[in-house]
């Protein structure tokens, strides 16, 4: 139920839960197409540089299935993905210590060096699209983004 600064129920541009949502979809959507836009001469696809992306920032030696979950795609499309990866010397893929089917991920160091080139260009897409955005809006934003993902991940599984 929104709250009381939720502009009401009632469906219709003054709804700011319904506003609110509908735009925070079209702004990730937008904000990712200029990021492919931009990340296109790379080489990479859309899903290959978004994997790199994660897996990254979760960390060397994460478990594959903990990726597929973040980048919120099912095992066997990542495991293509990972296939590509490896192959083209971006990744490896080991045993993992405490799981008997499970596998580890690791950027190599060209899979680092490659990480490091899209960095520079995702930083730059980053500081373009928040131009004129002040350091006390983005923190607001965060909060609510925060307060909204707790809110999803109490959720998730509530309906099956």
């Amino acid at each position: 139920m929104p709250g009381p600064d939720a502009g009401g129920t009632a469906p219709g541009p003054t709804n700011l839960t319904h506003e609110f949502g509908l735009r925070l979809v079209q702004m990730a959507h937008r904000w990712r197409r200029v990021l492919d836009e931009r990340l296109r001469p790379t080489g990479l696809s859309q899903s290959t540089w978004r994997t790199l992306f994660h897996l990254a920032h979760m960390g060397d030696g994460i478990l594959q299935k903990d990726l597929a979950i973040a980048i919120g795609i099912e095992g066997p499309s990542l495991v293509r993905l990972l296939d590509n990866l490896e192959s083209d010397g971006l990744i490896e893929r080991r045993p993992a210590a405490n799981d008997r089917r499970g596998k580890t991920l690791h950027l190599t160091a060209l899979g680092q060096t490659r990480h490091r080139e899209l960095m520079v260009i995702a930083d730059e897409v980053r500081a373009q699209l928040l131009e004129g955005t002040s350091a006390a809006d983005l923190r607001i934003c965060l909060k609510v983004f925060d307060r909204v993902r707790a809110n999803a991940e109490t959720r998730i599984g509530e309906e099956s």
